[in-house]
């Protein structure tokens, strides 16, 4: 059964649930692509792969020092109480995250365009899934390579390759989700489609070499796919609240009377 939403889901975001619907839709996504534009180009998923650690501090209750008797004869020194340690627990976790690369054969191979499909990692300033992130945002937009960000989370920082107070000023700021494409032979200008959990999602255009057609990529019917196909229809709770961040009073308010609707509350 499809979504109860019009677009995209909001339920999708949950932390939970976004590692296997980030796989699915990258998936999706390149079979999509594939079938289009071959056999000139190939549509591959690459993986970048970094190890992050996660701290953790632990304050011991209750320190217990036990010693055994000693033998007898032998001076007994006064006992010492050591001072409480804050051990610190670092884990290191590794992430793999999927992004599509779509190579011209009449080229060698060559990379003609870059899709990313953001995640959370990717939105938490400082962190290592986002420095690498703007690393690899940056080497694209100084290349002659297409990139096409698909922004399908609310929360985190804008992470996006357009300025955020241009977009603002272009767009607004009434927006939920994202896609921004930037074509490697037009820099200055990005295609942006905006859109609130009301609007479907749209189909985008994905440049391929200079001067060759557009593939076109309807990210609405390829989300329905990864609803169905993983069934989290089983899953998803539709009486609490969507994940954070909080929607508007007017947002949750549209949410709450469409799912009404529905029969999901």
């Amino acid at each position: 059964m499809a979504s109860p939403f019009p677009g995209m889901d909001p339920y999708l975001e949950d932390r939970a649930l976004w590692n296997d619907v980030h796989h699915r839709l990258i998936t999706y996504i390149s079979n999509a692509l594939q079938r289009q534009v071959r056999p000139r180009y190939h549509v591959r998923i690459e993986e970048r792969v970094y190890v992050e650690e996660a701290k953790r501090e632990i304050v011991p209750d209750v320190a217990v020092l036990q010693s055994a008797a000693p033998p007898r004869g032998t001076a007994v020194l006064p006992a010492i109480e050591c001072d409480m340690p804050v051990v610190l627990h670092v884990e290191e976790r590794v992430h793999t995250e999927g992004v599509i690369h779509i190579l011209d054969r009449a080229r060698n191979m060559r990379v003609v365009t870059v899709i990313e499909v953001l995640s959370p990692s990717n939105k938490e300033p400082h962190s290592k899934g986002w420095e690498l992130y703007r690393q690899k945002q940056s080497e694209i937009l100084k290349s002659d390579v297409h990139l096409v960000e698909i922004d399908l989370l609310r929360g985190g920082e804008y992470t996006l390759a357009p300025p955020y107070h241009a977009l603002v000023e272009e767009v607004g700021s009434e927006w939920h989700y994202m896609v921004s494409i930037s074509r490697a032979d037009d820099p200055e200008n990005f295609l942006l489609y905006p859109r609130t959990i009301r609007e479907r999602l749209p189909r985008i255009p994905v440049p391929l070499a200079i001067g060759d057609r557009e593939a076109c990529l309807d990210l609405q019917a390829l989300l329905n796919q990864c609803y169905e196909d993983g069934a989290y229809e089983d899953i998803l709770d539709y009486r609490r609240d969507p994940p954070p961040p909080p929607l508007r009073a007017e947002d949750m308010e549209w949410l709450d009377q469409h799912l009404r609707k529905l029969g999901k509350r």
